[in-house]
């Protein structure tokens, strides 16, 4: 791991580089962007670049990486890597792309420090980044070969859409099937695929979109929400959980726009393209399936005892239900407990399928909490989620996915309630702002980061 030469540097240098870090990462996007502007056309995400999400989503990642080889020199926190790799293997990033974003953040790095950048500094802090960058390559090389694919345009298929539905005025199900005939690959419940579109000025824009429906049938679906132009959610907005004082709004915008700090956000590029633009028999182009946040290899089947807890919010159902169908098809008979928060009903995307499933389980009930409900709805299920009415099954594993303040709060409950910190596991739509910083209450074991260099989301 790290030298304690360069450890013993890095941690001296550690408070005026992380000091100075939101700086670096700006000077550093602005170097790469001038120098390569097919990647921001073509790789990046616009929305995330042009809202200043990902830039801190960066300066966060690498502060808390440096900060984990000081404090634990003889680890590797492979966990926050396993994340970003799968993010990376989703867009088909390449090894020697490693290289180029080292020559431009290194020039940052230079430029903002100064004279205080010495060649000894900089020996450190490069061993640091080559850390990362080596145990990124190595873990996106297992997962594109476990996959049969290679990185670069290999990563893509053709995949043809074989049905539309609309089930909400702003969420479509768009059903898949691979172009070419072909079987289309395996996936676990709550992995997602890459979307690429070529949008009208000619920008290849990708964005990630879970996959809503159980693994096993050949075709396979992808249910997006269009984002609307809106005043961004900040990342400190209402958490949909209800703690004291009046209710609010229940948090789900921010599952919509990320945790957005610019003050507007536009309409999401590629949500709306494909809202306006895709119908049946027009053709996309998908990555394999990729993501962390999947049911335990144990998990289903009439011999697994676990109960399990799946809480979402606004667009964060999608990884759910597709975890939902399959604990159903395999006759889990543990507890399952299903939280979800939304606007209202007609706001609540594939909630047929959120009722019908947790009906198929023997030992399963669900408590959707609505801002706006419809008459007869329980007024203890109005505005913010409230956990204290929800029994939790010792043992319970649970798997979260919304806006970061919702799953904080979420999360704070459950701990309360006895569910081990181990077994709370979140997703985030967007840079994970959550992590964005060292000094951040998120969990580095068990509830990994998704902040990466590129930060495509489902916008």
């Amino acid at each position: 791991m790290l030298s304690e030469q360069s450890a013993a540097t890095v941690r001296a240098t550690l408070p005026a580089v992380g000091g100075a870090i939101g700086v670096i990462t700006e000077r550093f996007y602005d170097r790469l962007f001038a120098a390569h502007p097919e990647l921001l056309r073509d790789l990046f995400n616009r929305g995330n670049q042009a809202a200043g999400t990902q830039r801190q989503a960066l300066a966060g990642s690498i502060a808390a990486f440096a900060t984990y080889l000081v404090e634990h020199p003889d680890e590797r926190p492979d966990a926050m890597l396993a994340r970003v790799a799968h993010k990376h293997a989703s867009l088909g990033v390449a090894p020697g792309q490693y290289e180029t974003v080292r020559e431009h953040l290194f020039a940052a790095i230079a430029e903002v420090l100064g004279d205080a950048a010495t060649a000894e500094v900089a020996a450190a802090w490069d061993e640091v980044y080559w850390l990362m960058a080596n145990a990124l390559i190595a873990i996106e090389a297992r997962l594109y070969a476990e996959r049969g694919i290679a990185a670069g345009a290999a990563a893509w298929r053709e995949w043809e859409v074989v049905e539309r539905v609309e089930e909400t005025p702003d969420v479509a199900t768009f059903r898949l099937r691979p172009a070419d005939g072909a079987p289309a690959p395996a996936f676990r419940p709550g992995q997602y695929v890459s979307v690429q579109v070529r949008l009208p000025d000619g920008a290849r824009q990708i964005r990630q979109y879970s996959l809503s429906g159980a693994p096993g049938a050949g075709v396979r679906q992808i249910s997006v929400k269009r984002v609307r132009a809106a005043r961004a959610a900040g990342a400190g907005g209402d958490s949909g959980v209800r703690t004291t004082g009046p209710r609010r709004d229940s948090g789900v915008r921010d599952a919509e726009y990320g945790a957005a700090t610019a003050e507007y956000a536009p309409d999401g590029e590629v949500s709306t393209h494909l809202h306006a633009h895709i119908r049946e028999g027009d053709r996309l182009r998908l990555s394999a399936p990729y993501g962390d946040l999947v049911l335990d290899g144990r998990t289903g089947g009439a011999t697994d005892t676990t109960p399990l807890l799946l809480a979402s919010a606004g667009i964060g159902v999608t990884p759910m239900i597709a975890m939902l169908e399959h604990l159903a098809g395999t006759g889990h008979p543990a507890p399952v407990t299903v939280v979800h928060a939304d606007r209202s009903p007609a706001d609540h995307a594939l909630r047929a399928d959120h009722l019908a499933y947790t009906g198929k389980l023997p030992d399963a009930a669900a408590h959707f909490w609505y801002e706006h409900p419809e008459p007869g709805h329980p007024a203890d299920r109005t505005g913010r989620v409230d956990l204290a009415g929800v029994e939790v099954a010792p043992g319970t594993r649970a798997y979260l996915c919304g806006p970061v303040p919702f799953m904080k709060a979420v999360r704070g409950r459950l701990i309360a309630k006895g569910v081990a910190p181990a077994d709370i596991h979140y997703e985030v739509f967007g840079p994970d702002l959550w992590r964005a910083s060292p000094m951040s209450s998120g969990p580095v074991g068990e509830a990994t980061t998704s902040s990466t260099v590129t930060g495509s989301s489902e916008a």
